[in-house]
């Protein structure tokens, strides 16, 4: 293949930053000490565990102590989620929830309800916001915690997550949002959007897979999920992925010192990319908020035609993306939140995610723009859904 290979899939996951390779590289060599042992190897491990839970803190207005390093946001999600059930099972027995989470969450409710949790799912509207009056309501005197996402993995949308932040202290209940696809993207301050807990995940920001980390506001009592050792204060037990929490940190910094400058570019690509297939190719329509929505994600549905087949025809031209969120590409079933903003299955079931990322340029932008008429035209030509007129 002559053209550069094109990547919008950084939703699913992005390349790891050459700097965050260095940083981790020593403590994949010489310094291998286990950060729980006494010894200067372990000490000297400990060090940079420490200086990365610090620094991290410090990007989301967070103290170090509130900071549990995880295997990732499912880890975290499932963590606080189940912890809270479980600690406050004395209090209340009522979590509150969106229809569009990710399935990390929605999946950890529906084990908790069938442990005897109620769980209420709250509706979003066709752009896939929550409406903050909705959770006012759904609040009871059993509820033990809300739980919102701050920007939906698949569709973009940025939640009123500080709104919900104020009702949720109004009535004193715990908040979580799930901030995997936000976290070194916008700005976060976790005073300012009122949580509690927080999810986050190293690969979705240029870090290595493996490693995310679970906010826990201090004061707030939280059940461990992990037994069997001291580490994080006793509230995860695990031997510590040294090198992963250093390569965490490392990204971390690079996303703080960029994000306003990346966070502006990649906007204006991410537009350019909508406007652009909007006013090229019929039958097409835009998924999730037009305006408040993440700066590098873009979710389109074409008429008349199967996602699969535009991800393999994109991937023949060197252009990688993806037909909703990674950890549900496998299923058949229509997206969950493209079901739940109101798009027909028919059209659910020909989404594209675009997601941008660092290294993203015009000119990819561009050949995407290029290829992607006639990929649709002549998919269109041998699609029975043309001929059925099962989309209007």
């Amino acid at each position: 293949m002559d053209t550069k290979p094109i990547y919008l899939d950084h939703a699913a996951t992005t390349p790891v930053a050459p700097e965050v390779i260095q940083a981790m590289l020593p403590f994949l060599e010489g310094a291998y000490g286990n950060a729980s042992s006494l010894h200067s190897f372990g000490q000297e491990a400990k060090a940079a565990v420490e200086a990365a839970r610090t620094r991290i803190a410090s990007f989301m207005g967070a103290r170090p102590e509130e900071i549990v390093f995880t295997s990732g946001g499912t880890e975290s999600d499932n963590f606080i989620i189940k912890g809270i059930a479980l600690s406050r099972r004395d209090r209340g027995n009522h979590l509150i929830t969106s229809s569009i989470e990710h399935h990390a969450v929605l999946e950890t409710c529906d084990f908790l309800r069938k442990q005897g949790v109620s769980v209420t799912l709250l509706p979003v509207d066709s752009n896939g916001l929550v409406d903050p009056d909705d959770v006012r309501k759904a609040i009871t005197d059993k509820t033990i915690l809300i739980s919102i996402m701050h920007g939906n993995n698949e569709i973009g949308t940025i939640e009123p997550i500080a709104e919900i932040g104020s009702i949720a202290r109004e009535h004193g209940v715990a908040f979580h949002t799930d901030a995997v696809q936000t976290f070194g993207h916008i700005p976060i301050d976790v005073d300012e959007l009122k949580v509690d807990f927080l999810s986050a995940s190293a690969h979705k920001l240029h870090g290595p897979k493996g490693v995310g980390l679970a906010y826990i506001r201090k004061g707030m009592k939280i059940t461990p999920l992990l037994h069997g050792g001291d580490q994080e204060k006793r509230r995860r037990a695990s031997t510590l992925n040294v090198p992963g929490i250093v390569g965490f940190g490392r990204a971390v910094e690079l996303a703080d010192a960029s994000m306003h400058t990346e966070s502006s570019r990649q906007s204006a690509l991410r537009d350019r990319l909508i406007k652009g297939l909007l006013s090229s190719i019929g039958d097409t329509r835009l998924n999730g908020h037009p305006v408040r929505r993440l700066p590098n994600n873009a979710n389109l549905s074409f008429a008349f035609v199967e996602g699969e087949g535009l991800l393999l025809s994109l991937d023949m031209e060197g252009i990688a993306v993806s037909t909703g969120s990674a950890c549900t590409s496998s299923s058949l079933e229509p997206s969950h939140v493209l079901k739940a903003i109101g798009v027909p299955v028919e059209l659910a079931h020909g989404s594209l995610r675009f997601t941008l990322g660092r290294d993203t340029t015009r000119e990819d932008i561009d050949r995407v723009l290029q290829v992607m008429p006639g990929i649709v035209h002549r998919l269109r030509a041998m699609s029975p859904l043309v001929r059925k007129g099962a989309v209007s």
